[in-house]
Parts: C-alpha cells; structure tokens; sequence
C-alpha cells in the first residue's frame, strides 16, 4: 500500500492545471506501516478525540481509499478502488479532509468516458501501477485535522470544494490552501438544520439553476414591469425548460416559485400513466406552473396552449428557455420562446445535434448562450459563494428541497464493484434520484 504525503495525495483530478510533487522521494516510498485500525491520539497536539471512532481518523497514518482510472472507458471497465495511507503530517495551509457525502454528477461520468469538455491529465503521483486520476467534482467533507496556517476552517467543520476538478470520489483528501480551495459552510450558523446530502449536492445544479435563470434575462424586472402595466396579470414572468426533472430543473422550479416566477416544464414520460401523473404532481408541489410531457410538447398544438391556455393570448411572453436536452426538444423551445427570447444549453442529454435555425435569429431577434458552471465559477468565485450561501440557508430554513438521491454506502470493505455500478448507473433509464455515495466506517 502506497505512502502518499500530502503534497502528493493532494492530486486535483480532472480540472487541475498543475500537480502538487511529493515532498520527498524518500517519503513518498517509505516502508508501508501495518493497518490498525485504532491508532494512538496525540490529544495535545490536535486536541481530544471526537466521540465518534472511525477505523482511520487524523492521528497517524490515515488510511484511506480512492476510485481511480488510467484510461477512459466504460465506468465498470475502468474504475478501481486504490488504497494508500496519507501522512499525518500536513504542510503550512492544509487540512485533511474526510468525505461524509459525495453525489455522482452525469459529468462525472462523461469525465471517465473522455467525453466531457475537459480531459483530466494522469498523474503518477497517487501511487498506483499506471498515472491515475480521481473523478468526482462535488461533495461535502469533514475537516479532521487542521495544518499551520489555515484561517477560515476548524477541526469538525463541514466544507466543499470551492472549485470542480478536486476529485471527490474518496474517503479522505488532503485540501492544501485551504482557505482558498475549500468554502466553509453553514457560517456563524454552523451545520445546524442541515444534512451532509443536502450540502454535498449544492454547488453544482442549484448554483447552475440559480446563475442561468439570474444572468441571461432580468425576469424579475420583467415581472415587476408586467404588473405595472396590467395589474390583472395573474403571476411573474415566464421562463421555459426541459429535463425538468433533473436537479438543475428541480432547482429552476423552486427557485422560480421562491421569486415570484412562473415556468413550463418539460419531462419524458414514464413507463405508464400512473408514474406519469405522480412526477407532474411531484413537480407541481415543489412549485411548478406547468408540467408536460414531451409528446405534449412536441405535439402541433402546444403553439395554441402556450398562446391561450398560459400566456393570455400572447401578452405574456416567454423570454428565457433552458435546454439541457437538444435535438427536436431544443428547436420545440426555440419555436416557443417569444421575440427577443433568449436560450440558455447546459446539456445534451439526448446527444442529438442541434443547429441554430436562421429564421428565429433574424425574425425572432433571438440570442443563444451556454452556460458551464466550471468556467463561470473560475470567472466569478465570489459571486460562486454567495450564491452557495444563499442557497445554503433556503435549505437550512425549509425553502429549498435537495434533489431526490440513491444512497450507496461507502465503507472500507465496500466492494468494488457495487463503487463501480454507482456510477455506471448515473445516465442509465429513469433513476429514482441521483447516485450519492453516503460514508460510514471509513
């Protein structure tokens, strides 16, 4: 079992620009010592144990356990479970971090195929046979121990990466600059009325949600000029989306409803009627206004619902469409949206082409726009963690629902492959939530 010293148990993963190097040659091939697991506490140097025990914890060598792969491919072709000890000595501006929760994203899985828009760079330095990386982009972490230096984070604290690209798919890590690469969450407020599972999946699909429906079109000034000039008008501004069941869609929802907002939602149908029915109701409980189904959609006379079934004859326009889906789904929201409309693609899902259609641009003065939250977040990492913050303390006071989840537990004798089918299972059919690895006795 390898020895990895912070420096280089610290590797990125997918959106790092640079490797951290091991401190020494000679540490990081030192002899492997035997695995207990209860090693010996030096209360006066990191103060007393916690009352919880973990089969490897901040005194001595950590044990610890990584999915990796050195090739892309197929999840359950390419990743393996690596195991190595992490050095209790850590530098000026780390911590060591354990994972409490950590979500399986569908770029994640893209990242592992080499499909996603960034390739991770192998690295050598995690101690296994070939170059390596670990996947993993979002999750929420417990600091166990703190290095010299650190400000802003505490031994028992929770945080999450500030940046994608750390590598999430572990039981520990070493974060150096702390202060930087991690956001503490929670505030003067703590953790109190919040979950690991709620926190683990907050900085990716509601900030995504949050951005795109804050950054294109000014819908709340929209809404405030609507009532201004008609105060019959029965609700906010219009925004449109498909794959409104996804988190970034569960997300749009809530916070449409939150600001005042009103929303057509697109969703496949199920495998009958009934599971049908029972998504539009959940969808409309969270807040949505309309919920169809794609054939709805699609269907000839949608163009005559949307006029006089939502928009009372077209006075109230539709001026904001995110598509995470392309294909038939995104020129259907291309025809919906109304003059000057603008429409925003995170996804692809359906991995079907879609070209930008001439007559709408000319005649509809319509804009296209992407939106990736990794750049957007490099842009604006200040705005990235008020938007956390906010969405944080929906979540502490009740107003905001995380996306429904699947647990998989993670702990150190978890098999392999049931690791590996967790992720292989992200992007296959209909999921009853999203893929999350909960850790218990690591």
């Amino acid at each position: 079992m390898p020895i990895l010293t912070p420096r280089s148990a610290l590797y990125l993963g997918a959106g790092s620009s640079r490797l951290i190097r091991p401190a020494s040659v000679a540490a990081a091939s030192a002899p492997t010592p035997a695995f207990s697991r209860h090693v010996p506490a030096q209360p006066r140097a990191l103060g007393p144990l916690t009352p919880r025990r973990y089969l490897s914890g901040p005194y001595g060598y950590t044990q610890a356990k990584s999915l990796v792969f050195s090739k892309f491919g197929e999840p359950s072709d390419v990743l393996h479970v690596h195991r190595h000890s992490i050095s209790p000595t850590l530098p000026d501006g780390a911590v060591l971090l354990r994972a409490l929760a950590v979500p399986v994203n569908p770029s994640d899985v893209n990242t592992i195929q080499g499909t996603y828009g960034v390739k991770p760079q192998f690295s050598p330095l995690l101690g296994t046979p070939e170059p390596a990386v670990i996947p993993g982009n979002e999750g929420c972490f417990e600091v166990v121990a703190v290095g010299p230096g650190v400000k802003t984070l505490r031994r028992g604290d929770w945080a999450i990466p500030a940046t994608t690209g750390f590598g999430t798919f572990r039981t520990h890590a070493v974060a150096e600059h702390a202060d930087r690469s991690l956001f503490r969450i929670g505030g003067d407020r703590g953790t109190a009325g919040l979950t690991p599972a709620q926190v683990a999946t907050v900085s990716v699909n509601p900030c995504s949600a949050y951005r795109m429906l804050r950054d294109y079109v000014d819908l709340i000034a929209l809404s405030v000029s609507s009532f201004s000039r008609d105060p019959t008008t029965p609700g906010g501004a219009w925004f449109l989306q498909n794959g409104a069941n996804s988190g970034v869609g569960r997300a749009a929802i809530q916070l449409g409803a939150l600001w005042g907002l009103r929303n057509i939602n697109i969703v496949r149908e199920r495998p009958t009627a009934e599971e049908t029915a029972a998504l539009k109701d959940e969808l409309t409980a969270l807040g949505a206004t309309v919920v169809l189904t794609e054939a709805e959609f699609l269907d000839r006379a949608f163009s005559a619902r949307l006029r006089e079934e939502f928009t009372r004859g077209g006075r109230d326009p539709v001026l904001l469409g995110l598509n995470c889906v392309g294909g038939k789904s995104a020129a259907a929201v291309v025809k919906a949206l109304s003059p000057k409309g603008t429409m925003v693609t995170y996804g692809g899902m359906s991995r079907q082409s879609f070209p930008f259609p001439t007559g709408p641009q000319i005649f509809k003065r319509l804009r296209f726009e992407g939106f990736w939250l990794s750049e957007w977040s490099k842009e604006n990492p200040a705005e990235k963690r008020k938007t956390i913050d906010e969405i944080v303390e929906l979540m502490r006071d009740g107003k905001f629902k995380a996306a429904p989840v699947e647990e998989v537990q993670w702990d150190w004798d978890t098999e392999e492959k049931t690791l590996q089918a967790a992720v292989q299972g992200t992007l296959e059919g209909f999921r009853s939530g999203k893929g999350l690895f909960v850790f218990k006795d690591t």
